[in-house]
């Protein structure tokens, strides 16, 4: 599948994960909205190419992931204007959570504002030593825009989402792992090469199976109990018409490694 040409994303294959990077490094990769635009597409083309099992998003430069929303672009904004942005923020965010495939943040640097509310969106979260991540709106006389009251609230709970966003104070990589807000931490230099380790375990999984846990995870878990294991029973049947299924099981009694193909 030919990609369209970006101006503030590179984005690149390496067998079956996909590769976007912000890059804006001279604005620390600041999401503005020709980026969020670019973004959309993105996202939208890894979806519907088969060829795509993982998507690993990174930000350019040594210094930051996403160092949040790009205030300069904000600044002028009527409320009108705000709510736009925010909802076209929010659209993205909602697009990368429901891709139905894997996608994993590999942050480093500054994760803040929306930066932070963009790493949220993905299903796992890396982070180099030095990543300082957090909800700083409040210090500009503003509040998250992009979901982060309220990813924020559903991956570390109420009394740590309020210290983030009232506080503005960011928080080091070790304390967001204590919270539940990123699933691993790494030496700043290994970043590239455990993230991309990462992405190819999964990218070697069975990729209806992967969506079915993902669909399970989080449309079942914003529903009652009984809804969400409907949406697994269904996920669970599913699969069973897959033959990544049969070859699972197969390898399984087989004693040897499965290769699943994503039929």
């Amino acid at each position: 599948m030919t990609l369209p040409a970006f101006e503030t994303l590179l984005v690149s294959d390496a067998g079956a994960v996909r590769r976007i990077t912000i890059n804006r490094p001279e604005r620390l990769n600041a999401l503005d909205r020709a980026t969020l635009d670019e973004l959309h597409a993105a996202f939208a083309a890894a979806a519907t190419d088969p060829a795509v099992r993982v998507v690993l998003l990174a930000g350019a430069g040594p210094k930051a992931f996403v160092a949040g929303a790009d205030i300069a672009a904000m600044a002028g904004l009527s409320a009108v204007e705000a709510r736009d942005f925010s909802r076209h923020g929010q659209a993205l965010m909602t697009r990368i959570e429901r891709l139905g495939k894997p996608v994993l943040a590999a942050i480093h640097g500054f994760a803040l504002g929306g930066g932070l509310e963009l790493a949220m969106a993905c299903h796992l979260r890396i982070a180099a030593d030095n990543a300082k991540l957090g909800q700083p709106e409040v210090n500009l006389g503003l509040i998250p825009g992009f979901g982060g009251t309220q990813r924020l609230l559903r991956l570390v709970g109420r009394a740590a989402t309020l210290e983030l966003c009232l506080l503005g104070a960011p928080i080091d990589a070790e304390r967001a792992r204590q919270l539940g807000l990123v699933h691993r931490v790494v030496p700043a230099a290994e970043l590239e090469a455990a993230a991309e380790a990462l992405a190819a375990q999964l990218a070697a999984a069975a990729p209806q199976a992967l969506r079915g846990i993902l669909d399970a995870v989080l449309l079942g878990g914003e529903a009652a109990i009984d809804t969400g294991l409907d949406y697994e029973t269904l996920g669970f049947a599913t699969v069973f018409a897959t033959e990544d299924m049969r070859e699972g099981t197969r390898a399984f009694l087989d004693k040897r490694k499965p290769v699943f193909h994503g039929r």
